[in-house]
């Protein structure tokens, strides 16, 4: 499933967990527009909840605390990201034009208020040495099940180069995932393998993956970076398992001839 939105200034609801394709992923998905002046307050009873800023500038208010942010883009600089439990509040103070991706699900557990500060984040160079660098992107984790296993969710991001690959090689998992997609500019655009059907994907475009490999990739001359994530199955935990498509695993091998056009 694949959801394009023109979102306007506010909360722009793309999943609810209660119904439609919200059920199949097991989660709520938003994307918080703000401008200078505004705020914006959560507050769940029964879920817990995740954002990252994308860009902008801001403050947020919780659990008595207070942090500053300053994200001019998601493609140079690192995330902010804030994952609070059912019952916890945070307040958002936009100081300029500011971009918040939002997840929440059910979890009866409690657990600290955390913020990711950019220092934080876990960034892993993927493909720089692998298939004549087609697929080098950077992925950034903020929390997953080995740093936030009292949580039902894990969420960080993708920074993906022009023209290049990213999930790749093809692999899938049974938990659900989603991939929120943002380009440096607004009129960018790739491909998407979403449970099996080819899809455009643009600016502020969401999928929702289930089933089957799940490989992205960048026209040239648009970089894109989009968040990932995953909603944990009761008894089964995504624990950075992957099961590869048996039918291009053989790229795998460090040894694999791959064409690599040296008489053209």
């Amino acid at each position: 499933m694949y959801i394009s939105k023109d979102p306007v200034r506010g909360y722009n609801e793309y999943l609810r967990l209660d119904e439609g394709e919200g059920i199949k992923a097991m989660m709520d998905v938003a994307l918080l527009l703000m401008e200078e002046g505004d705020t914006y307050t959560f507050q769940e009873t029964e879920k817990e909840m995740a954002w990252i800023m994308f860009e902008g500038k801001a403050k947020v208010e919780f659990g008595g605390k207070t942090v500053e942010m300053d994200r001019p883009n998601p493609f140079d600089y690192n995330p902010y990201c804030l994952h609070l439990c059912k019952g916890d509040t945070c307040t958002i103070t936009a100081h300029a034009s500011s971009v918040f991706y939002v997840q929440k699900t059910l979890n009866d557990r409690t657990f600290e208020a955390k913020m990711y500060m950019p220092e934080d984040t876990d960034t892993w160079a993927r493909g720089v040495d692998e298939l004549q660098g087609t697929t080098r992107r950077n992925v950034r984790t903020c929390f997953d099940y080995e740093n936030a296993p009292y949580s039902n969710m894990v969420l960080g991001e993708v920074v993906n180069l022009p023209g290049r690959w990213s999930s790749y090689p093809p692999h899938w998992h049974p938990q659900p995932e989603v991939y929120f997609f943002r380009f440096d500019k607004p009129q960018g655009y790739g491909a998407g393998w979403v449970n099996g059907d080819v899809v455009e994907i643009g600016h502020n475009g969401l999928a929702v993956i289930t089933e089957k490999p799940h490989p992205m990739v960048a026209c040239p001359g648009y970089a894109l970076c989009y968040t990932w994530g995953i909603r944990h199955i009761d008894g089964d935990p995504w624990v950075k398992t992957r099961i590869d498509d048996e039918t291009h695993a053989w790229m795998l091998d460090p040894n694999a001839e791959i064409w690599d056009g040296s008489n053209m």
